[in-house]
Parts: C-alpha cells; sequence; structure tokens
C-alpha cells in the first residue's frame, strides 16, 4: 500500500465531505445521509448524491463543491459523483393512506383571496418540473377555479378510460385536474360545504394521477370547511403559505398557518408576493404593501422563509395568457425565484422522515 493509500480513507473522506453544506437546505450531506456507496481505491473516490429533492439546475454546482473538497485530501487523483434524481414519500399523519400514484402532496394555501396563491402554485408546480419532478396540480377552488385558465385549458376535459377514474389533463408538462375542467366557464358552482368536500374527494381520489413526485394542491383562500377536511384526511406531506407583507394579510396567514399546525401538517415554508414594486418609467423601488411581513412570520413561528416575489405586470400577463412565468420566460429573474423557492420547499420536504407503510403487512385479527 503506497503512502497515499494509506491517508486517502473511507474516513477522510467522510471527515471533509461533512464540511461541505448543501445549498438548499445548509446541513451536510453526510450526517443527513444523502451519500450512498462511498469507495476509495487507488486515489479514486467515488459516491452517489441523493439529495431528495430534484436538482437539475444545482447537479453540476453541487458536484464541484463535493470534488473540490474531496480533492484538499492528500493522495485524491480523481473524483466520480453521480447525482440521483430519485425522490421519495414522505410521511404523513398516522391514518391517512398515501394517494395511488402520488408519492407527496403539497398544500399552497393563503389566510385571505387576493394575494396572489393560485399564480404561486402554479408556478412553484412548473419550477419543480423544471427542476426534474413529475409533478401534478388539483385545484380544490371549487367556487373559482383558476387552473384551467391558468394553463391554457380551458376547453379540454378530462376522459375516462374505465367509467369509474378520470384522467388528467397535461398542460406544459403537467398532469392537471380541476372543476372548472368540468363545468362551463359561467356556471357556478352553487354548493354547500359538505358537496364541496365530497366532491373535492372525488377529484383527489378519483383521478388516475401517474407516478407523480408531487402533487401540488391549489387551496381556496381562508379557513374553512374545505381546507379544514382537507388539513384532516388528505395525506398531505406539507404546506406553503403564500401572503403579502400587507398587515391585514399577515394576520390571515397566520390563522391558515396554525390551522395547518393543529392537524400536524408541517409547514414547509413561507411565500411573500408582491414584495416590492420596480416602477416601469423610472425604476424606482417602492414596497407597496409594506416589506417584511413574511420574514416576521417566519421568525415568530420557527418555519422556513421561501422568498419574496415583486409585484410584477408580467407575471399577472403570462398566467392570464395561459403560460405562466415558469413557462413562458424560463430564463427570466422571475423565473429564477420562482425555481429558488421550489428548490426550497422540496428540499424542505426532503426533510421530513420517509413513508415506510409499505414496508410493513398488513395484519388481520380474526377470532376463533
Amino acid at each position: 500500500m503506497t503512502s497515499n493509500s494509506a491517508v486517502l480513507s473511507l474516513q477522510s473522506v467522510n471527515d471533509v465531505l461533512q464540511t461541505v453544506p448543501d445549498p438548499n437546505t445548509g446541513k451536510d450531506f453526510v450526517s443527513t445521509r444523502r451519500i450512498r456507496g462511498l469507495t476509495v481505491e487507488a486515489g479514486t473516490v467515488g459516491f452517489e448524491v441523493e439529495p431528495g429533492y430534484p436538482a437539475r439546475s444545482q447537479r453540476e454546482s453541487i458536484k464541484n463543491l463535493l470534488a473540490d473538497a474531496v480533492r484538499t485530501l492528500p493522495g485524491v487523483e480523481r473524483v466520480e459523483i453521480e447525482i440521483s434524481d430519485r425522490i421519495l414519500a414522505r410521511a404523513v399523519k398516522n391514518g391517512v393512506k398515501l394517494l395511488p400514484g402520488v408519492k407527496n402532496v403539497i398544500a399552497v394555501a393563503s389566510g385571505k383571496g387576493g394575494v396572489g396563491k393560485s399564480t404561486t402554485a402554479v408556478n412553484l408546480a412548473l419550477a419543480l418540473a423544471a427542476e426534474g419532478a413529475k409533478v401534478g396540480m388539483l385545484d380544490a377552488d371549487i367556487y373559482g377555479p383558476s387552473l384551467p385558465q391558468m394553463l391554457g385549458i380551458g376547453a379540454r376535459s378530462p376522459e375516462s378510460t374505465d367509467g369509474k377514474t378520470m384522467e388528467p389533463v397535461e398542460a406544459h408538462g403537467l398532469q392537471v385536474m380541476s372543476v372548472g375542467l368540468l363545468v362551463d366557464d359561467d356556471t357556478p358552482m352553487i354548493w354547500r360545504g359538505p358537496l364541496a368536500v365530497r366532491a373535492l374527494t372525488q377529484l383527489m381520489t378519483e383521478t388516475r394521477w401517474r407516478d407523480l413526485d408531487y402533487l401540488v394542491v391549489d387551496l381556496p383562500p381562508g379557513t374553512g370547511d374545505i381546507q379544514l377536511t382537507l388539513a384532516q384526511n388528505a395525506p398531505l406531506t406539507g404546506a406553503v403559505i403564500v401572503t403579502t407583507p400587507q398587515d391585514i394579510a399577515l394576520i390571515d396567514a397566520r390563522k391558515g398557518l396554525k390551522m395547518f399546525e393543529k392537524v400536524n401538517v408541517p409547514i414547509l415554508g413561507v411565500v411573500e408576493n408582491m414584495g416590492i414594486h420596480i416602477c416601469s418609467g423610472c425604476g424606482r423601488e417602492e414596497h407597496i404593501f409594506g416589506a417584511g411581513g413574511g420574514q416576521k412570520i417566519c421568525d415568530d413561528y420557527g418555519v422556513p422563509f421561501l422568498g419574496t416575489l415583486p409585484l410584477d405586470l408580467k407575471i399577472r400577463e403570462e398566467a392570464d395568457s395561459g403560460t405562466p412565468t415558469v413557462a413562458s420566460d424560463p430564463g427570466g429573474r422571475i423565473a429564477e425565484i420562482y425555481r429558488d423557492i421550489a428548490l426550497k420547499t422540496a428540499a424542505a420536504l426532503a426533510g421530513i422522515p420517509r413513508d415506510m407503510s409499505h414496508k410493513f403487512p398488513n395484519v388481520v385479527v380474526k377470532n376463533g
């Protein structure tokens, strides 16, 4: 054995890898068990990284971070790193079964309307897909469905191959289901709470979702029957709260956050929408709705702050036209913010323990 081989060991490589933080979680890759199959042989170090979240745009930068750290060790001649795209199902609360064909369900909620929740939800879903995940969207706003308009699929209706379930409609790489695909645009949903809840449950469970890493659910605003029933009975992996910096919006956002806490649904983070306006004429920046409100909620409740989005005319125009920002201008600054929010959301979700229910057999107790 050469002197270099004596210095270079699995332990020394592990030690140096433990100093490298994941750019999306701030935690190192070793203690979070993201390093797989570490080998050291004749000056070559090889291993696989399993971030647990989609990171297509950061694949090379993560590789370089880890490789540069390993190369500081004496005796390293070559570093071979693979990045795994595998996304695992995370645990949901006891007694709730996962949806067939869906690994993780992310609820996007707001305490009140008018804060840009649906626009944020659809761009979050598109950003997750752009990072390499298989993503679906469920429009849970029974009374005011907006996804058909935002995704440009208003004239398309879901099909059924067996007469019992519905096939999701494809749009911009997403699998989509909405009550808006089943009724005319000008037909009001004059339903009482229990009927609306039943309709939403059917949309969620009777859609044939196909091998989704994430199902993003766009909830109606508030904390009424639909929101509470979904939080209690649906297999939600986590929730994202959308607010503006305005004091009135923040009051209601806190109520939404507390609702999820009371039913044991993890808060993945808070998105502050319309945080700043940049005048298209003079370039002056103004905090029209206030500043720092989203961060203040996160500080008060100890949840992640996912990011701030600007009040920008293009976001509204692109959503109204059926091609949201992440799809219409993927290389733009706003799309970059949405991707950063998506990465932080998925990274927070990856920190939840894995779902292990499939590992255990069903136990049936019979008398006699």
